[in-house]
């Protein structure tokens, strides 16, 4: 069980990894799977980081030095003052789904609180420049789904999302607003009433970012990974084919395993581009109401299978021993052990893939396995040390 302390402890080294100047999610994913905890990775040397980030020592030297001696304690009377809260990847509180995925962010600036109905998040997002008829389906989507139970999540942009956000608490729902930029420099900015009422109603407002961090243009392509992890679906309303929110939907299904949904929108107009090129290339489900949402996740059965993975295994009392009582979980264990880097796809082999994705995340969340660079799954070597005392192993298996 963790203590206060430990969480505060390891809550205040993950935050001094962030404030570094060039150690980003990536490295501090990379520094976690190697060293265990932020703790321990402040600890290790210069020469350890080097080889854990395949860094210069000098690259690695300053880095360190750097994440060391950041100014944390302004941090924390900062977000006190501004009634925001700090939570690190490693408290319960923090959304189970998004610490599953590849480079989940190491803390997050939240005003509001995250709730145990954030994991039957659904996403709605969608062109900034949209039409009436976009604004219709975002706003009959998110009071469909709100009906049902579901958190709405969205970017806090102009057009769609805005929409969805209104929708949801005109509704009386639950919406969770992520932004590209600091909390107290909120973007775009005449959406700074959207974003109080958000708060002040109960759900919350999300950002990566120290608070007095201005918007940039590279910080959207990274909201879009946490608004597509927090969610077990994303629902595409109007938007272009390179659009930010078609990005965001392909990035849910083909790297996420989450699921994808589009609203099919006017054959004439340039935001259904992405919509129907999604639909037609099968990569998403066509939805013309919030009903088929709530069937097709119904019918795949994953989204549930996925939840209850990632929370069993970041449960503050962790299972006894390895956790591989299930059947499909070892069998994973084994030929990732057995195979080296793999593939879902290549690991899937007839099973339920919303399954596999959440015995992997189980697995990846104690530090059993890990992804690398190229989405692959691989095992770690506690996993193949611990494998080979608990139980015999074929003979094809060796050490890293």
């Amino acid at each position: 069980m963790h203590t206060s302390n430990t969480i505060d402890a390891e809550r205040d080294a993950l935050l001094r990894l962030v404030s570094a100047h060039g150690v980003g999610a990536v490295a501090i994913g990379r520094l976690l799977a190697a060293f265990g905890s932020g703790q321990a990775a402040l600890e290790a040397s210069d020469l350890a980081w080097s080889a854990a980030l395949a860094w210069a020592p000098a690259r690695a030297e300053r880095c360190r030095a750097e994440a060391r001696l950041a100014p944390v304690a302004e941090a924390f009377a900062m977000a006190a003052s501004m009634g925001l809260r700090i939570v690190g990847s490693h408290e319960p509180c923090y959304p189970a789904l998004l610490r599953a995925i590849p480079d989940p962010p190491a803390v997050l600036w939240v005003r509001g609180e995250f709730l145990p109905i954030d994991d039957w998040s659904v996403a709605i997002v969608g062109a900034r420049r949209c039409s009436a008829y976009g604004i219709d389906q975002a706003a009959r989507f998110a009071r469909g789904l709100v009906e049902h139970g579901h958190t709405i999540v969205s970017g806090g942009a102009r057009g769609i999302d805005a929409e969805a956000h209104r929708a949801t608490l005109r509704a009386g729902g639950r919406t969770l607003a992520v932004l590209g930029s600091g909390l107290a420099c909120p973007y775009p900015p005449e959406h700074g009433r959207l974003f109080d009422e958000i708060a002040e109603g109960g759900g919350a407002v999300v950002s990566e970012h120290p608070p007095l961090t201005e918007p940039r243009s590279g910080f959207f392509p990274r909201r879009n990974r946490i608004i597509a992890g927090l969610a077990i679906a994303v629902v595409l309303v109007e938007a272009r084919a390179r659009s930010g929110a078609s990005i965001t939907a392909r990035l849910a299904v083909e790297d996420l395993g989450r699921e994808v949904l589009a609203v099919p929108g006017r054959v004439d107009v340039p935001t259904s581009e992405g919509t129907h090129k999604a639909i037609r290339e099968g990569w998403a489900a066509l939805a013309t109401s919030p009903a088929d949402v709530v069937e097709h996740l119904r019918e795949r059965g994953a989204p549930k299978f996925l939840i209850q993975g990632a929370r069993r295994a970041t449960s503050e009392a962790p299972p006894s021993g390895l956790g591989l009582e299930s059947p499909l979980r070892r069998r994973l264990a084994e030929r990732l052990v057995e195979g080296g880097a793999t593939s879902l796809g290549a690991l899937v082999d007839g099973a339920e893939a919303g399954a596999c994705l959440a015995e992997l995340t189980m697995l990846e969340l104690a530090s059993l396995v890990r992804r690398d660079a190229d989405g692959r799954w691989e095992a770690r070597a506690s996993l193949i040390e611990a494998m080979r005392a608990q139980a015999p192993l074929p003979q094809s298996i060796r050490g890293p």
